[in-house]
């Protein structure tokens, strides 16, 4: 028989043993217990997001991906949900719930019963989201437990339940590494938190069980069912009618994921939003932490038209890869890199040869009037391509050629002055001899300067730059931002000179702004999570030494590309209807496209190719028009669509009649060096084709247009003179 002394020993004995358990927890025997000081002053880390300029969320840095949310914005069934799922004592204890340790202990653990629960508070949840657990060799729950109690204990001595239920919504983990409700209300509904409604907010009270197991979107079945035993949770403590209840229990889940790390639509900007703001932060806050400190960055992308941008460049450059795909088929490309890379395994050499042919395309759209970066496309996608094009230098070809064209018009050029179209041997360059892009030229007559430019034509081009003083053009291009131009060499006529896409829309800009040169930008404002600014954007403007006369003139004549010249696909194939100067670019081997556009309040420019010279086109695939022109022909097509984006972006020039009076000028002028008998019977080489020139591309050349008869120009000759 077991004596009562005997019974009364044992228990002391483990009272004594458990306080003395508790009390080596208490004094940190098992791990530092943080003390009151450092409770008042814990601040959980949060993601800084980045937002466009039309309030999307596109981007965030983070090391725990949380968004934190206030008080306010937690809307009171979700608070309801909360607490009749978790901890329906949650307001009547001091963050110890006894009643459920008990339960706990006999339901749970003596009758084994897996639906009695866990006992731990809604705070000491917090301080386990918090702190996390450590692992210990022996008595490693109990530890723990014990641990959290005294935290939670603890806090409840320092913080109101409004400020230990919103510190519990801003820590609590909902799985696919995210934190917060506010983060888990936009993944899985795109709404920010105030705007949850409860069967919504049940949803995510549901989660909490098991987020993964109860996750909408990989198990929709199991958390609506979930959510629905939430509902009658909140019924059950008379938070909603039975009723009430029943009706959202009927409602589909509504889920409307959104996951912009994962789809990363915006990769190429968010990522040079991230080294700028870095930049601008270091001086004077050297202490903030992108990952950290929750910082909100607003930038100037439109989203909208940003993912109008993506979907147009992903679509065409899937078509011309197609494409491009069979002529490296019939031109043997995969053999000659198989035999570039001998020792690759098969599936690896199929894997690298893919991304080595895949073409590319780099958008970048600015407000020239401000120098806001509305949209920035790097290339096709950022997970699989990060290095970013917008940056990259690439061979400028015909696209550069307004620059020198502007600089002949600020030297006194104009739009009816005539040049040679001949070829030439250069034997001071190395016996350079270069030719137009469709192999035609016209040595018995001379191209009027404003069809050599619609008609991108390489010949009067060198010619132009023969007659430029180079002192003046060595000016001129450091005006227009590209201050290392080889200016001393006629190939830059070409466009031989190797240039940025940030570069060339900031050029485009000088004509469309009538003379400033504002450097683009992406961000806005920054602030810290509570709204104080940290840093404003101001507008500078700089005003080069183009004339305003001459960028007008320029802006006419490029409308000229769109109307008649190589960009006229523009008109023909997009229909657009909206006012537009701009100019088609392409290399000699086709292994650079280019398409710069613009408007008075938009500069648009796109960059097409692969990423090595050595893939490419060898047709007029690879044209400027063919390969380029297309992403924006679309892009420009939707902002038309749209009454809201036409009417901000696509305004007309509103230049004078006098501008466009070049149009008047004859396109050829015979030579007056010829004779009398030479004009009249020898063959004007503009009303044929050579028999060694190369096939005219359909759409990067237009046709001149048709000449007159040659005995009228004769006689209009001869009157003239």
């Amino acid at each position: 028989m077991i004596r009562p002394m005997r019974i009364v020993f044992w228990i002391g004995m483990g009272l004594l043993l458990v306080a003395g358990f508790i009390l080596f927890v208490y004094f940190g025997a098992f791990g530092h217990i943080p003390d009151e000081k450092e409770l008042k002053s814990m601040q959980t880390e949060q993601a800084s997001l980045v937002y466009s300029e039309d309030d999307a969320i596109i981007g965030k840095y983070f090391v725990e991906n949380r968004i934190r949310v206030r008080w306010e914005e937690l809307p009171e069934h979700l608070i309801q949900a909360l607490i009749a799922t978790e901890d329906k004592r949650f307001l009547d204890h001091s963050g110890l719930d006894f009643r459920s340790y008990f339960r706990v202990f006999f339901r749970t653990i003596l009758l084994r019963d897996k639906s009695g629960g866990g006992g731990s508070t809604l705070t000491q949840q917090i301080v386990k989201n918090l702190y996390g657990r450590k692992e210990y060799r022996w008595l490693e729950m109990p530890i723990n437990k014990t641990r959290e109690a005294i935290i939670a204990a603890r806090m409840e001595t320092i913080y109101s339940k409004e400020e230990l239920l919103q510190l519990y919504l801003n820590t609590v983990p909902f799985g696919e590494d995210i934190y917060g409700v506010e983060t888990a209300a936009l993944r899985f509904f795109n709404k920010p938190t105030r705007k949850l409604s409860i069967d919504e907010s049940a949803v995510l009270v549901g989660m909490l069980k098991a987020n993964t197991y109860f996750n909408p979107r990989m198990h929709p079945q199991r958390s609506i069912e979930r959510r629905n035993r939430v509902l009658d949770l909140m019924a059950n403590e008379s938070y909603i009618s039975q009723e009430k209840a029943e009706q959202l229990k009927q409602r589909p889940l509504g889920l409307q994921y959104e996951n912009p790390e994962q789809e990363q639509q915006a990769g190429y900007f968010v990522y040079q939003v991230r080294k700028e703001a870095e930049t601008l932060l270091k001086k004077k806050y050297p202490d903030v932490d992108l990952e950290r400190d929750g910082l909100r960055i607003h930038t100037t992308l439109n989203y909208k038209l940003h993912l109008t941008v993506v979907d147009a460049a992903r679509k065409h450059m899937q078509k011309m890869q197609g494409l491009l795909d069979q002529e490296l088929k019939q031109s043997k490309g995969f053999e000659r890199f198989k035999k570039e890379h001998p020792e690759t395994h098969p599936d690896q050499l199929r894997q690298a040869w893919a991304d080595h042919k895949a073409l590319q395309a780099a958008v970048l759209i600015t407000n020239p009037n401000t120098g806001a970066i509305l949209s920035w496309q790097g290339g096709n996608d950022f997970k699989q391509f990060p290095y970013d094009l917008v940056r990259a230098k690439t061979q400028a070809a015909s696209a550069f050629k307004p620059f020198l064209y502007a600089t002949a018009l600020e030297s006194g050029f104009t739009p009816c002055d005539y040049l040679e179209n001949k070829e030439t041997i250069y034997e001071d360059y190395d016996d350079w001899a270069p030719r137009n892009f469709d192999g035609r030229s016209t040595p018995d007559s001379l191209v009027s300067l404003w069809a050599a430019l619609s008609q991108s034509l390489n010949l009067p081009s060198i010619d132009l730059y023969f007659k430029l003083d180079k002192s003046d053009l060595k000016h001129s291009l450091k005006q227009f931002g590209f201050p290392y131009a080889l200016y001393d060499n006629p190939s830059i006529a070409l466009g031989a000179i190797e240039v940025s896409l940030y570069e060339m829309v900031r050029a485009y800009g000088v004509f469309a702004t009538l003379g400033q040169r504002i450097e683009p930008y992406m961000i806005e404002k920054i602030t810290d999570s509570d709204a104080n600014v940290l840093y404003q954007h101001n507008v500078e403007t700089e005003w080069t030494d183009i004339s305003a006369e001459t960028c007008a003139q320029m802006t006419a004549l490029l409308q000229g590309v769109i109307q008649r010249g190589t960009g006229t696909r523009i008109r023909n194939t997009y229909h657009i209807q909206s006012d537009l100067a701009g100019k088609t670019g392409t290399a000699s081997d086709y292994s650079n496209a280019w398409f710069m556009a613009y408007t008075p309040n938009l500069v648009l420019g796109v960059w097409s190719g692969a990423r090595t010279q050595d893939v490419r086109f060898r047709s007029a695939h690879g044209t400027g028009s063919s390969l380029a022109l297309p992403v924006l022909g679309d892009v420009l097509a939707s902002i038309e669509k749209s009454t809201t984006m036409r009417q901000k972006y696509l305004r007309p020039f509103q230049l004078s009649e006098d501008y466009y009076t070049f149009a008047d000028c004859p396109v050829y002028q015979l030579r007056d060096d010829r004779s009398f008998f030479e004009r009249l019977f020898q063959p004007n080489p503009a009303d044929k084709q050579p028999e060694t020139a190369q096939p005219e591309p359909k759409q990067e050349t237009e046709a001149p247009p048709k000449e007159e008869s040659r005995i009228k120009r004769l006689l209009k000759d001869l009157f003239r003179r």
